[in-house]
């Protein structure tokens, strides 16, 4: 450690620097001359207190914006080490997704350019899977300076997000409820949902009924299908609600109302080879919008959240540190599918 002491002793003769910047400049300084590598132990805080003299939070404040640039780990009770040895880098980010549908690579398109080239992105996927998110959350923690994580509507997901520190910390696309105070940027479903299918209400009248394909055990969010319910209730709509779309089953005069992409591919190609047209024929609704929506058989009608100005909201949140808690509306884009 004689040569991090010595980094550190020298940024002592620079008055402009408060202690602690002195500590960060000196560690800094020490994995720039290669006496620190990836993975080396740095000095314990009783021990940095001993050598130097400086208070515990001094030190503490140090180590702390070490970690947020993702230079410095945290190992609970083992101490702190090296975790990368560019010294340039500002900030190291964990965003934690679903997966790369296309909405989310919108998302992070605009994330990764808003952020700028000094803050460095590590990307995760949980594909739903709530075992998958405990692992990632177990991996990422205390290496981070910060957390940006898609949630898993889960009995445990609060157990497992309540570890990461909630300063640091932003819910995105879904909200899920925490034991404290957090910050997210998030959809709400259900009553989007339900103002969206009273817009298209009298058009959807114009059809035999309407079909909702709601995937149980994916990640399908429960209150659409509760949104649902409540509309062909109310508005006396004949209607199905079914696990999947499979190939070859599109129903004539019926209106489909799909989640999943990959079942509306498979919609559009029983839609050509059957010689229906969306928006005569069938009807033909999907959540989520995206440039390919808009081209295919003259534009499907879609309901969707500003998914790029949630990545630029998540990226203001992560450069200014201001909490933040905003639930973003959904806008309904009418084409002729329906």
């Amino acid at each position: 450690m004689d040569d991090v002491y010595k980094q550190i002793y020298e940024m002592e003769g620079v008055s402009s620097l408060s202690k602690h910047e002195q500590l960060v400049n000196g560690i800094l300084g020490a994995i720039q001359n290669k006496s620190l590598s990836q993975g080396d132990p740095l000095p314990s805080v009783n021990n940095l207190i001993n050598e130097f003299g400086f208070a515990r939070e001094t030190i503490a404040k140090a180590y702390k914006d070490l970690v947020k640039r993702g230079i410095v780990e945290s190992k609970n009770r083992v101490g702190f080490f090296v975790s990368n040895n560019n010294v340039n880098q500002h900030l190291r980010v964990a965003l934690v997704l679903f997966a790369f549908d296309a909405f989310q690579e919108t998302f992070y398109k605009t994330f990764r350019s808003r952020l700028g080239a000094g803050v460095h992105i590590d990307v995760f996927f949980h594909h739903n899977n709530i075992n998958v998110l405990e692992s990632i959350v177990q991996t990422i923690r205390g290496r981070y300076g910060m957390y940006v994580v898609a949630p898993i509507p889960h009995k445990k997901t609060a157990s497992i997000l309540d570890t990461l520190p909630m300063d640091s910390f932003l819910m995105i696309d879904r909200y899920e409820k925490l034991s404290g105070e957090f910050s997210y940027i998030a959809q709400e479903f259900k009553d989007t949902s339900y103002r969206v299918f009273c817009e298209l209400s009298d058009t959807i009248k114009q059809y035999d009924g309407m079909i909702y394909y709601h995937r149980p055990n994916a990640d399908t969010p429960i209150e659409i299908l509760q949104a649902f319910k409540s509309f062909v209730k109310d508005y006396k709509i004949k209607h199905e609600i079914l696990d999947e779309y499979l190939p070859g089953t599109l129903k004539r005069g019926m209106v489909h109302f799909t989640i999943n992409n990959t079942e509306l591919w498979s919609m559009l190609k029983d839609c050509k080879v059957m010689k229906l047209k969306p928006g005569k024929d069938v009807g033909i609704l999907s959540h989520n919008d995206e440039v390919v929506k808009e081209l295919i058989f003259d534009g499907i009608t879609t309901y969707t959240a500003d998914f790029k100005r949630m990545a630029e909201r998540a990226a203001a949140f992560v450069l200014k540190r201001e909490q933040i808690q905003e639930i973003l509306p959904m806008v309904l884009i009418r084409r002729k599918s329906l």
